[in-house]
């Protein structure tokens, strides 16, 4: 049942051809004898979840059931999940225990679904590479054949990994620089990032909060959009949260592609780009073109300032979302504080690990005063550029099309000591979060044995249509059926 999809095991629950119980424990004990060597999972809540296998199946066969009724997912270590550890992948929450459940979180438990634990992530969010978890590395199961371990990407790599390895169906995951698209494209699964505000935001531990977006992975499109189903609508919880109906994400799936307008971004097929990896991107496109699509080339013109533009904005925004953990009122403390200066300092000194603390003094210097304007409020002004070129560009297409990563999975600790070269990890993701606009990423081949990714952009609350040219890709291709080698 593990190589199931969630469309087909919600298939075989309502048939009766296995109980939730059953499932539950299957994937558990995969969980227990695979995650070893994958470090997927921070958090494994077998008892709650056989208890709530047990009332799925009871509220089955008292046909109250929904899509999700009985089936097993994760969530990213992010989302609060009242009287389940919520640690954010650091020492600072390390025995955080939230009293209460994010929107997303309660969302999935009224849809009846059975969440098996909290996925391992990079500390607060930060990272591409899922190597900054207090709780240790994530590692790949791609590659591991050859000996080598690979990273999965990050922040939402635990997620990614899981569902490579099987250890899932799916997993929540969040996407503030291309958490979900670039774990979704170096493990081989389907990812997407909802436009920003389409998802509550409410009970999501913060990084980057005008960039953090709550989205889905799963090993196909059909998967993403049956969470997206339970995950989407307005939520008086979140201030950012936008009022607008959401559609059955699941009925234009099966729509034919013929006229959908392609774009191909110019400056997304760079020298920065390995040829092997374009070729692949490629040759994705040239399967839309089978399937009826016309393909053009477009321009984003300010896209080469996106990484600079958010290594401003989002350190800026971390600043000021993480000077809550101060060992007063939740969250790790240090001991013996002398005064309160002492409590400060040696709390966020040993709470928090490298990149965070990288992050946060980036992000103070360029909130000080006299480098304000010059660096915060400029960086604001880019962003508004680069959303106008997406504006601009889907004004001629309907979705553009790019890599999602200049190359495959790179082997754990080759980037670790050099943090620019970390960053340029997201060239191809950053511009969409500072946009606002929907993004996935789609497995479109294999460079060197490991799964490439391509990415889908689209425009404001278009991801019902983003999923469709998704899913009509995956009826064509196989790359989403492989298995880890």
């Amino acid at each position: 049942m593990h190589n199931k999809s969630v469309a087909e095991l919600s298939r075989d629950l309502e048939s009766g051809k296995i109980s939730s119980v059953e499932l539950t424990r299957e994937f558990l004990d995969r969980v227990k004898a695979e995650d070893q060597q994958y470090n997927s999972f921070i958090t494994v809540t077998e008892d709650q979840a056989m208890a709530d296998a047990k009332a799925a199946d009871e509220q089955r066969a008292a046909g109250n059931a929904t899509a999700w009724t009985g089936v097993p997912f994760a969530h990213k270590d992010l989302f609060c999940t009242k009287g389940v550890a919520t640690t954010a992948g650091s020492k600072m929450l390390a025995d955080f225990v939230p009293p209460y459940d994010a929107t997303v979180t309660a969302n999935f438990r009224d849809a009846g679904a059975v969440s098996l634990g909290k996925t391992n992530m990079d500390e607060f969010a930060m990272g591409s590479s899922n190597e900054t978890s207090f709780f240790g590395a994530v590692t790949n199961p791609w590659g591991l054949s050859s000996g080598d371990k690979r990273v999965p990407g990050g922040s939402s790599g635990g997620s990614a990994a899981a569902i490579a390895a099987r250890l899932v169906p799916a997993a929540t995951a969040t996407d503030t620089g291309g958490s979900i698209r670039l774990p979704a494209a170096f493990c081989g699964i389907t990812g997407l990032k909802p436009t920003y505000g389409r998802v509550s935001r409410y009970g999501i531990i913060a990084f980057a909060s005008s960039l953090d977006q709550g989205g889905t992975m799963a090993r196909t499109a059909e998967d993403n959009a049956l969470m997206l189903n339970v995950m989407a609508g307005f939520d008086p919880k979140d201030s950012t949260s936008v009022d607008r109906a959401v559609p059955d994400y699941t009925a234009t799936l099966n729509e034919p592609l013929k006229g959908l307008r392609v774009g191909l971004p110019k400056e997304y097929f760079s020298d920065q780009l390995s040829p092997a990896m374009e070729q692949q991107v490629r040759n994705a496109v040239k399967e839309y073109e089978k399937l009826g699509a016309t393909v053009k080339e477009v321009s984003l013109p300010h896209a080469k300032l996106a990484i600079a533009a958010y290594y401003v904005i989002a350190p800026a925004e971390a600043s000021a979302n993480l000077s809550r953990f101060d060992g007063v009122r939740y969250g790790y403390r240090c001991e013996n504080p002398q005064d309160l200066h002492d409590l400060y300092t040696r709390t966020r000194g040993e709470g928090f690990g490298d990149e965070v603390k990288r992050r946060i003094l980036v992000g103070t210097y360029a909130l000080s005063a006299g480098y304000f304007d010059a660096y915060y409020l400029k960086a604001q002004k880019v962003r508004r550029l680069i959303q106008q070129d997406f504006i601009n560009a889907f004004k001629e297409v309907d979705v553009l099309m790019s890599p999602v990563s200049p190359s495959p999975a790179f082997v754990q600790g080759a980037n670790t000591s050099d943090p620019v070269t970390m960053y340029l990890e997201d060239i191809f993701t950053i511009a969409v979060n500072l946009a606002g606009v929907p993004a996935m990423s789609v497995p479109a081949g294999f460079v060197d044995g490991l799964p490439v990714g391509l990415q889908i952009i689209g425009n404001y609350f278009d991801e019902a249509r983003l999923l469709n040219a998704a899913h009509q890709f995956q009826q064509v291709t196989d790359w989403h059926q492989k298995l880890p080698q």
